[in-house]
């Protein structure tokens, strides 16, 4: 007769990840999310409610002691209410996990034998860097430093107890007060991507494209307009470890400073650049034109945006127009024009070259200054 463990039920062996069939199934990796889901996860603007804590309310008690008839008031004093606190964290790049409510900790009752309560926890709300803190229309705080605190509402102070009102003329007190309510503010916060350097240009010129042959960014590209729903923020790495940020500002179009096509609901993402990289398309008739429109544009949506360092960057040089286009545009322009090709990756070289050199000057200019420059 077979054995007996011949007759026992063959149970499926324990997962192992020596098996590479089973390790590969562990490792998957997380699906990329689409440019319409990256457009409901990315918010740049909230409106929060914050309500401080509530201080806790004073003590009322009387010492009580054998032989000791009277011991007098002994209630403390409640503790304070927790404060609701903004914090700016580089790790945040979207201000879709701050809700739309937030309350700090209410402080604790005091008590007897002159104990005072416990003040409430502090609520700490983690925000991007480059986040903008309005009430009523009016800017009360910029975050635009990693660690940077504000605090949104105040909590209320905790009450005094019985202990606290003992005086010559009344040596019984019996007054204690409650704990004062917390602060209640509405607040509105508005994300300004902070970045190095903004790509802008019109539709289709290959700005995404262009980001992601420089950065492992990896913006959705399309042959239709309006491809770029929300901005994208790519790491430029270089050998001495320095890194460059590169947003890539959704296409702008004319009378975009008047709420035409995306609005300026994406051109307050290029006031916190540094410096600009014009993205031209050089297959279409007088490139030059494009150049204009856009510095028109940012000039009326912010005075002086147009000043900043800049560089024009003429794509699509792997076409035979645009190599017609070219000596052109250079003739047209005073600024310096770098033709490249985000498909092919022609003379990305030169671009990233240029690139760190803007970069450097403006750490030059942040030092000579007494400020620390943006590290990424």
């Amino acid at each position: 007769s077979p054995p007996r463990s011949a007759l026992l039920p063959i149970t499926p062996a324990a997962f192992s990840t020596s098996c590479p069939r089973c390790a590969k199934r562990r490792l998957r990796q997380k699906k990329a999310l689409s440019e319409r889901q990256l457009t409901r996860c990315f918010v740049d603007h909230r409106r929060v409610r914050v309500v401080g804590g509530q201080g806790g309310g004073g003590g009322h008690s009387f010492h009580s002691e054998p032989r000791k008839e009277f011991g007098g008031p002994d209630g403390g004093n409640g503790g304070d209410g927790g404060h609701v606190i903004l914090k700016a964290d580089k790790q945040m790049k979207s201000l879709s996990s701050v809700l739309s409510f937030y309350q700090g900790f209410h402080g604790e009752k005091g008590g007897n034998k002159n104990c005072y309560g416990a003040n409430g926890a502090y609520v700490y709300v983690k925000v991007p860097v480059g986040t903008l803190v309005k009430e009523d229309g009016k800017v009360v705080a910029d975050l635009t430093q990693h660690g940077e605190e504000y605090i949104a509402a105040y909590g209320g102070a905790g009450g005094k107890g019985n202990r606290f009102f003992l005086s010559n003329e009344n040596r019984a007190p019996t007054l204690f007060t409650p704990g004062e309510p917390g602060q209640e503010r509405v607040l509105h916060l508005e994300l300004k991507t902070t970045a190095h350097a903004g790509l802008v240009g019109f539709p289709n010129a290959g700005k995404s494209s262009l980001l992601r042959a420089i950065s492992r960014a990896k913006p959705a590209v399309a042959a239709y307009p309006f491809t770029t729903l929300n901005p994208h923020v790519g790491i430029v790495h270089y050998q001495d470890f320095e890194q460059v940020a590169v947003a890539d500002i959704p296409g702008l179009i004319k009378g975009a400073h008047q709420n035409r096509g995306l609005g300026i609901a994406f051109l307050k993402h290029i006031e916190r650049c540094r410096f600009l990289l014009y993205v031209v398309d050089l297959s279409v008739p007088r490139p030059w034109i494009q150049l204009q429109d856009l510095k028109h544009e940012l000039e009326q949506y912010g005075q002086g945006l147009c000043e900043r360092p800049c560089v024009v960057i003429g794509n699509k040089i792997d076409l035979a127009q645009s190599r017609i286009n070219l000596p052109l545009l250079k003739e047209q322009v005073s600024e310096h024009v770098i033709a490249v090709s985000a498909l092919t990756g022609d003379n990305l070289e030169e671009l990233l070259l240029h690139l760190r050199e803007m970069y450097d000057a403006y750490v030059k200019t942040e030092q000579a200054r007494g400020q620390s420059p943006v590290k990424w």
